[in-house]
């Protein structure tokens, strides 16, 4: 890992805990967007897709309309893909409508295991897992796109709710989500609560 931006990205950012309904917004469409793509494109895109997406507001995003698709398709700072552009609209719409049943944070963490993998080695970490195929289907139920069980492993991984630093690594148990063992370092929280550390990125 060469690139001094990914460096940066996964030693201060990547697994560290992200906990508010914007940030995993923001986390849930750059993932879709980097799908079939190197997560070093998205990096050097990312202050383009968010000035793109007006800093992935989920209630400006949720009334984008067909000149703002015309928009982003001709905006060269972001990847213009139209169907994860339409995407991205529709689930801010989503995001929006979890409003009503607690909110697309308890959702997603909702779904963190009692137990993180424990990779000696690059080959051990997982791409997927039991969660992360029921985490796609609970989102693909309320409406979300671009959603699949890799992906959706990739986002547990970015937002601290898995923790797949490979065992001796000084970033182990650095999200203060997990101990090194594996095990959960504290119990979930209500992101109401203020006891969940936000991470919004750089």
């Amino acid at each position: 890992m060469s690139d001094p931006l990914l460096c940066e990205y996964y030693d201060r950012e990547w697994g560290m805990p992200v906990r508010d309904e914007r940030g995993l917004f923001e986390r849930l469409s750059l993932e879709a967007f980097q799908s079939g793509l190197s997560w070093l494109t998205i990096l050097r895109k990312r202050e383009g897709f968010r000035r793109a997406f007006r800093d992935f507001r989920p209630e400006v995003v949720s009334r984008f309309a067909a000149d703002d698709v015309e928009r982003l398709m001709n905006d060269t700072s972001i990847v213009r893909n139209r169907l994860k552009i339409d995407a991205t609209i529709q689930n801010a719409r989503a995001t929006i409508a979890l409003r009503a049943d607690g909110g697309l944070a308890d959702l997603i963490w909702s779904f963190q295991p009692e137990t993180t993998p424990a990779p000696r080695t690059a080959a051990e970490i997982p791409t997927v897992s039991p969660e992360s195929r029921a985490l796609a289907k609970e989102l693909r139920a309320r409406g979300f796109r671009f959603v699949g069980p890799t992906t959706m492993y990739a986002l547990m991984e970015a937002v601290g709710i898995v923790d797949t630093h490979l065992v001796g690594s000084w970033r182990r148990g650095s999200s203060g989500v997990w101990t090194d063992q594996g095990t959960r370092a504290v119990p979930p929280a209500s992101p109401a609560s203020g006891e969940r550390p936000e991470i919004t990125g750089f």
